[in-house]
């Protein structure tokens, strides 16, 4: 192709970083082509929209099909990369992946008797026939701005508009979306320079050269080309990836080889039904050519069959070769058909090929929604959802400047701006933390017992009302699920705690095992009927007395009682490894709850600590985040959690396979390290002492303001275990954990 000249008013986009022209009325594919360069990088291209061989990143949104975009002055184009994933966006030095960009989108509504979908001659006259019989008809047509991507189950319809996103919903749905052109599919089809009929009469109709041109199949109308006889064999490029050449075949078979820019293909068509494949609902009908008995191509023998994807005839073949023969599971196997075209070009060569090998005609795949590349915002226009779950304290912590982070399914205070200040306040004075995200199930009734022994692989009937364990939670596997606190508060009530990360498939693991052996235990979630504020430092007995608890409970002991008037359950636990008092109470007193507690102790110089303060206190205690330092497969062996686990038990989840796997070699196992200096990444691999083999990874890391060196968790995956190992260059000492008060002594003063 060749450079065509600029008429009338236009402008300039910004491809790959440099300014090219382009002329009213252009779109960024035509824009591009007028500049001498292919959008999307090779493969036949329709400029219809039907194919997948136009993206592009544009204006931050990636994989958007470039034909179907309106040139304007400053629309920013970037190459897709391939088959790979978009790249970043990074704009004015914001990252775009966490700064939402872009005006927010609105929804407009709509009832209709008939929708129909198409604007074209057939789409026309089957509005007009429909309202003649008094129906409220709605005719949406891409080619007036309002594009449909979806057709949803119930009937309910959604496009773009230029205004935002439109959503539909109509008794019936006439889809006349009409056909697209069949693409080639042999040896060189994934070239630059190979087009449609349709998009050579387009070119032609907006001045846009392409130098010296041939045709294969039906020739456009108007467009000065070479019109090549025989059967299309193959495309043959050059290094850059540009077509030079076509192989047909002679009247007497042999082969002709005909140099080009530009290889027009007009095979015949196909019909344009990736809407009407979305549903099987019997209130949508086609008309005009989507629902005309199109020929298929001839089965494909070599090349791409699938560009959105990369996927090859023979990948294709192999495929089949593996038993995968039936269109669904072909697909599935060979990934033809799971682009953004959704086999709206490779679909009719798909089948073609199946019905070569069987001589039957597969009936076309499932379309999904959406039919288009729509944003996430177009998606989610007019909803508002935060995925991740704010506690009664959101807003106090924001007023207190703290740094907000996802963590666990929730927002959570990450530090206030000072966290070795957090850490002091908790080692030294008295602290508060929000752990409104516990978990926190109650469960009762006559064989509740029964049911948490058969649970849990701790003893659970000698727990006394007002006292509580620290107990894991296994899988039938022996591995850890969960850990957290059960509290015994009658003889047949219990309060069970978890992670915050991990709350709620405890309790449908508590509940299905619950239906399952038929036990008569009644089982309340109160996660989020209860907030929970944990008081915790050498004043937090002090702090508390203020607030009226005279008398708390002794560790590991609960009760209730008032706290500045908002009732508690208190829990004498401890993460931090100082005194610590967790006290939940009903959400609405959460507030009045926290502000006291500050005001009463700003002679203590009380502040909050956030996670990170948090887990670096953890960590000098040695105590496990399951989820952060746990794996799939982690075992209370491997954690050196033994004590945690009662093998004498008669039986509980988890019983026979840790009986089996006890007596297996075992190369892994969750120990602690020190090392002088600051502390290296979480994450960072750990390796040999000569540092020439990875054999673990660090799941915890802090560098101790109290002890005055590196403190770190991880993983041994070799045998033996090493004394000593090196990580990020440094050596590290294999080190016993806890690292801070191995006694215990300052949580239970």
């Amino acid at each position: 192709m060749t450079d065509g000249s600029i008429s009338g008013s236009g402008g300039r986009i910004v491809v790959d970083g440099r300014p090219i022209e382009f002329a009213a009325g252009d779109s960024v594919a035509i824009a591009i082509m007028r500049s001498g360069k292919v959008p999307g990088g090779g493969g036949t291209l329709c400029l219809a929209g039907d194919c997948g061989n136009c993206l592009a990143t544009v204006d931050g949104v990636a994989h958007v099909r470039t034909c179907e975009v309106e040139a304007r002055p400053g629309t920013a184009v970037a190459g897709d990369p391939g088959h790979g994933k978009p790249p970043l966006p990074i704009v004015d030095g914001r990252d775009l992946t966490r700064t939402p960009i872009g005006r927010e989108l609105g929804v407009r509504r709509i009832d209709v008797d008939i929708a129909v979908i198409g604007g074209g001659p057939s789409g026309l006259a089957a509005a007009a026939a429909a309202a003649a019989g008094g129906g409220n008809v709605l005719v949406l047509d891409a080619d007036s701005g309002t594009e449909v991507v979806a057709i949803y189950p119930g009937r309910s319809i959604v496009a773009r508009e230029p205004a935002g996103m439109l959503h539909v919903r109509a008794d019936e749905i006439v889809v006349a979306t009409g056909s697209a052109e069949i693409q080639p599919v042999c040896p060189g089809n994934d070239l630059a320079g190979i087009v449609t009929s349709g998009a050579a009469e387009r070119l032609q109709a907006a001045g846009v050269g392409l130098g010296v041109a041939v045709a294969i199949g039906s020739p456009p109308s108007g467009v000065a080309c070479t019109v090549l006889d025989g059967r299309l064999i193959r495309f043959e490029g050059d290094a850059t990836g540009r077509l030079r050449s076509v192989v047909t075949t002679n009247t007497d078979g042999s082969e002709m080889t005909t140099a080009c820019d530009t290889a027009i293909v007009g095979l015949g068509r196909a019909p344009r039904d990736v809407l009407a494949r979305m549903t099987g609902d019997d209130a949508i009908s086609l008309v005009g050519s989507v629902a005309d008995e199109h020929p298929l191509p001839a089965a494909p023998t070599a090349g791409e069959i699938c560009r959105c994807m990369g996927t090859t005839v023979d990948d294709l073949a192999s495929a089949w070769d593996a038993g995968y023969t039936e269109l669904e599971l072909l697909k599935r196997a060979s990934w033809a058909g799971l682009g953004p075209c959704q086999g709206g070009a490779c679909l009719p060569h798909v089948r073609a090929f199946i019905a070569a090998r069987t001589g039957t005609v597969p009936e076309p795949f499932t379309a999904r929604p959406a039919s288009r590349q729509i944003t996430l915002a177009e998606a989610a226009a007019d909803t508002t959802i935060d995925a991740f779950r704010r506690t009664p304290l959101h807003d106090e912590h924001l007023a207190l400047g703290a740094r907000m982070d996802r963590f666990g399914g929730w927002w959570r205070p990450w530090h206030y701006g000072d966290v070795v200040g957090e850490y002091w306040a908790v080692r030294e004075g008295v602290s508060i933390g929000d752990v409104s995200t516990l978990g926190k199930l109650v469960v009762s009734g006559p064989d509740v017992v029964e049911a948490l022994e058969r649970i849990y692989p701790c003893h659970v009937a000698d727990i006394k009302v007002g006292r509580s364990r620290y107990a894991l939670l296994l899988n039938e596997r022996g591995h850890v699920m969960d850990d957290g606190m059960i509290l015994r508060t009658g003889e047949s009530r219990f309060v069970l705690s978890f992670t915050s990360g991990g709350a709620a498939n405890a309790e449908m693991w508590i509940r299905d095992w619950v239906d399952t052996w038929g036990l008569r235990v009644h089982v309340m979630d109160r996660t989020m009927s209860l907030a929970a504020i944990n008081v915790t430092g050498p004043h937090a007995k002090e702090l508390l007395a203020r607030l009226g608890l005279a008398e708390p409970p002794r560790f590991l002991g609960h009760l209730e009682a008032d706290i500045a008037g908002v009732p508690c359950h208190v829990m004498r636990l401890s993460f931090t490894g100082e005194a610590a008092f967790e006290l939940h109470h009903p959400v609405d007193g959460s507030v009045t709850l926290w502000r006291a507690l500050l005001d009463a102790g700003r002679d203590f110089g009380i502040r909050p600590h956030g996670l990170q303060a948090l887990f670096g206190l953890r960590l000098e205690k040695g105590h496990v985040i399951v989820g952060m330092d746990t794996e799939l497969d982690t075992t209370p062996h491997r954690l050196g959690m033994d004590w945690a686990v009662r093998m004498e038990k008669p039986a509980f989840i988890g019983k026979a396979a840790l009986e089996r796997t006890s007596r297996l070699p075992d190369t892994r196992r969750w120990v602690g390290f020190a090392m002088d200096g600051e502390a290296p990444p979480e994450g960072s691999p750990i390796l040999g002492r000569d540092g020439d083999e990875i054999i673990g990874n660090v799941t915890g890391s802090w560098t101790s303001p109290l002890l005055g060196r590196a403190l770190l968790l991880g993983w041994l995956k070799r045998t033996p275990f090493p004394d000593r190992v090196v990580i990020n260059g440094r050596e590290a000492v294999v080190t016993a954990t806890p690292f801070y008060d191995r006694e215990g002594l300052r949580a239970r003063a």
